[in-house]
């Protein structure tokens, strides 16, 4: 079963297992928390709110690289559709809006959840909305998809896929259980480097074992010539397509990709929980700025592996079909990295499955216990509040094993471009409603609820109807307003989706009555106020860099560069 893993490797595996534990019970413990022997609800939902800079960033960046997407990432290499590693590039700029806009609304609001603060800006009703579809949605995109994103990774090692999936699951929710989020943001802190220094070094290896990236280059150009069908090299390194691009086109990248990039970066509970943890607003921001510096990397670490393993197979030196792409990066750690390396790399593809898992497990219990279980218990006392966290992550745990044999039903085409579309399906109307939201202060409750579960049946009305007509259960003649909803692009469609809720929340808002200032003095603009509230200092310069930066690589992987 573990014939291509020799005894360093599976001790370096095990040490990995044995430090995340270790750190969940030296939380447990009250470490980091002030010596405390228990941990409260703020200990254990935000971390104490006591967490800097470096170690939000570490997390925010950690938490996001699941195992889904540096498959699917690295997957999309393989394919050639640069395209999809836009979606991380554009992460560095939503970064950028959360930490400056979104963050101080946040945290002087003092809210543990995101549904928390729609409730504070909008009503009760807004907050059940949000609350019972992001669980929902943890349970069947994220948890799951992570999940079977692992086993994939294990089926490549020759593990058996329910035997790595259980372990992974089981010890990911043990920690989680133990530690909160405190617990959580620790390993993060550990897994955002050991992954790192595992993708760094299959991109290392296998540039060294096609002779260098001209010689990659040479190899991808050879076998276009030869087929047709194969894309030529400048095709695998750009990140734009022509409007007409079924999957990618630029107009969806620019204007689509950016609302899904706003929900999940700045109102997803899965992400911004890093931030609420922080000791005060300017460590939040910090953090936020570090977390985009470091999701460019995934561009050179998740994505050229990619192309390298296609220039492998190319050349007869990858054993793996091109069929399963996904696959492609843990097929190069198993087939060609020296003894310890790969210790290390499958380390970090296992702490991006945990850093994931934990994440989305710590989320989810935050979202039941703050916002349905204290809401009907509010004398519950802080271990009380605690002790049903942990029970939800256990639920947690076992609703999602129960929903793996599933995934391989239901999964159709790349990782990655699965994720977007559910995404790009359920985002818009939450964007708008948060965004929206902050800078008007006349949009009141009702146009809130109202954009919210118009928004969501029109995605989920395409949502169904693509599963139904790709499973041939229902036949939709050409030309008729279903195919017309099926033609569009689903980056497109986040895009009309947003307009149309964002239009829609107007008009009936005009229609009602505007709530209090007093309601809307921590949740919105007041006037005078503006967003940016821009200085020369150590954030602004590092924010206008990375901005530059976004636009460098813009550029380089354009055909006015390398593309």
């Amino acid at each position: 079963m573990l014939a291509n893993m020799s005894p360093w490797d599976l001790s370096i595996i095990a040490a990995y297992f044995g430090v995340v534990l270790w750190i969940a019970w030296w939380v447990s413990k009250g470490g980091g928390s002030g010596h405390k022997k228990e941990l409260d609800a703020t200990d254990y939902f935000l971390a104490g709110k006591s967490e800097g800079w470096f170690v939000i960033g570490a997390s925010l960046f950690s938490s996001n690289i699941g195992s889904e997407i540096i498959l699917g990432v690295s997957g999309a290499g393989a394919r050639g559709e640069m395209p999809q590693a836009n979606f991380e590039i554009l992460a560095s700029l939503i970064l950028i809006l959360l930490g400056w806009v979104f963050v101080p609304f946040y945290l002087r609001t003092g809210v543990y959840t995101m549904p928390e603060f729609l409730e504070k800006r909008y009503s009760k009703a807004c907050r059940n909305y949000l609350s019972v579809v992001s669980i929902v949605a943890y349970v069947l995109t994220k948890i799951s998809l992570i999940i079977f994103s692992g086993a994939l990774v294990f089926e490549t090692m020759g593990i058996p896929f329910w035997t790595g999936a259980i372990i992974t699951v089981f010890a990911t929710g043990f920690y989680t259980v133990l530690g909160g989020l405190r617990a959580v943001i620790y390993t993060d802190m550990i897994q955002a480097f050991i992954l790192l220094a595992g993708t760094a070094a299959v991109t290392y290896f296998g540039l060294g074992q096609l002779g260098g990236w001209n010689a990659m280059i040479d190899i991808i150009a050879t076998a276009a010539a030869d087929d047709p069908n194969k894309l030529p090299p400048e095709d695998f390194f750009n990140l734009w397509r022509p409007f007409s691009d079924t999957d990618y086109p630029w107009t969806g990248m620019l204007f689509g990709a950016p609302i899904l990039g706003v929900w999940y970066w700045c109102t997803d509970q899965f992400i911004v929980q890093r931030t609420l943890s922080a000791k005060d607003i300017s460590n939040a921001r910090k953090g936020t700025i570090f977390a985009g510096f470091l999701k460019l990397l995934p561009v050179f670490l998740f994505f050229v592996p990619g192309v390298i393993g296609y220039a492998l197979v190319q050349k007869g030196m990858l054993d793996l079909s091109l069929d399963n792409p996904d696959q492609v990066l843990p097929a190069m750690i198993t087939g060609f990295l020296p003894v310890g390396i790969k210790g290390i790399a499958i380390a970090g593809l296992l702490a991006a499955l945990m850093s994931s898992l934990s994440s989305a497990f710590n989320s989810s219990s935050t979202l039941f216990t703050i916002d349905f279980y204290r809401e009907s218990r509010p004398k519950a006392s802080e271990k009380e509040l605690v002790r049903v966290g942990q029970i939800a992550t256990v639920v947690l745990v076992l609703v999602s094993l129960g929903w793996i044999p599933f995934m391989r039903t239901l999964m159709g085409g790349g990782i990655f471009h699965y994720l977007q579309s559910i995404q790009a399906y359920i985002s818009p109307p939450i964007a708008a409603v948060f965004l929206l939201g902050l800078y008007f202060r006349w949009i009141n409750a009702t146009g809130a609820i109202v954009a919210l579960w118009t928004g969501f049946g029109l995605g989920i009305l395409r949502l169904v109807t693509e599963f139904m007509s790709k499973e041939g259960i229902i036949t939709i003649s050409q030309g008729s307003l279903l195919d017309l909803l099926l033609g569009i692009n689903f980056l497109h469609f986040a895009l009309i989706l947003f307009l149309f809720c964002g239009i829609l929340m107007m008009l009936v808002s005009k229609l009602g009555t505007q709530q209090s200032d007093e309601a809307l003095r921590l949740t919105t603009f007041q006037p005078g106020e503006t967003a940016f509230k821009f200085k020369v200092s150590r954030d602004g310069i590092l924010t206008i860099a990375l901005i530059l930066l976004v636009l460098f690589l813009w550029v380089l992987f354009s055909p006015w560069g390398i593309g």
